[in-house]
Formats: C-alpha cells, structure tokens, sequence
C-alpha cells in the first residue's frame, strides 16, 4: 500500500511540474482580447452619427455581418459581430428586433439571419422595422476589415456607417475557421 501511496504522489507530483501555465496564459490572452470592444466602440459610432434621427418606438433589426467575398456566407465572427452591435444599440436605447425568435426569415443553418437585398425591405416592412444593420468583413493575412452600416429599408440610404480593424490574433482567427 505505501508503494502504491509512493507512485501515485509521484505522478501527481509530476503532473503539476509538467504544467506549463499554459491555461493561465491562454485566460490572459482571451481576457485581454479588444473584440468586443472593438464592436461596442463601432455600435456607439452607429448611435452617434444617427444623433437620434429614429423614433423611439419603432424597430431596427441586425442582419448577420458577411463575407464581403460571399455574401450569403458568414462565420462565428460574422455572427458575433452582429450579436455585440445589437447589443451595444439595445444599451444605447434602440429596439432591436430579435430576428432569431422570428421563424420569416430567411436562416441558413450555422449562418445567422442572412438578409439579402431583395429581402431586407420585405422583413422590413412585415416587422415595422424603421432600418436594418448590415454588415460585411473581409480578411488578409493579419487583420479582418470590418464595415457596419444602418440603412433605411425603403430608400437604400445609409444613415449611419462604421469601418474597423480587428487583429486576427489566436481567437479571432479560430472565430474564422468555424465557418
């Protein structure tokens, strides 16, 4: 029995020197991350430049940001993104229609709420939506270029638009394969 004792502290003494800090690293990382901040900073744009030009009691809805190569295609970051503004708007006092409880959209599995053109003055006006957040990303090699725009649905007029940059560090890149 001490023999035994003897082996399992052993190798319990063994597993804790191999630990390379590894997760404590990976926490700092992800904890300093300036993701959301990034997109909070974007909402808050969107919400300045429109200076309450929207009625309070109508509206907006998020479209999914997409691949600027292949706009009926998003990712995880694409979804994100999208989740974060909305947010961010909601914070900051607008009505933002929750487009994932509504079943006529048009949803692809894995995708979001993908809105084309055709489509956004439809959903739209079905939802009384007085304008649409939409969005687009386009990736290099280190960076993903971020575009975020609120349109009136029946004129096309961007009322409001943001561009950013966002580094494709560890997480968002991971972000990116997930498509």
């Amino acid at each position: 029995m001490r023999a035994f004792a003897a082996v399992l502290l052993s190798l319990t003494l063994a597993a804790c020197a191999s630990n390379t800090g590894e997760p404590s690293n990976k926490y700092a990382e992800t904890t300093s991350n300036k993701f959301v901040a990034a997109n909070y900073e974007a909402a808050d744009a969107l919400l300045t430049q429109l200076g309450g030009r929207l009625v309070a009691d109508k509206p907006l809805i998020m479209a999914t940001v997409v691949n600027i190569d292949a706009l009926d295609q998003s990712s995880t970051l694409g979804r994100l993104v999208s989740e974060q503004i909305s947010s961010r708007l909601a914070q900051g006092g607008l009505r933002m229609l929750e487009m994932k409880l509504r079943t006529s959209v048009y949803m692809k599995r894995h995708m979001g709420e993908m809105m084309l053109t055709r489509e956004v003055g439809e959903v739209a006006h079905n939802h009384n939506a007085q304008a649409v957040v939409v969005g687009s990303y386009a990736e290099t090699s280190d960076a993903v270029f971020v575009n975020v725009k609120v349109v009136h649905p029946q004129t096309n007029q961007v009322l409001a638009a943001n561009d950013f940059v966002l580094a494709k560090d560890g997480v968002v890149r991971s972000m990116l394969m997930g498509r």
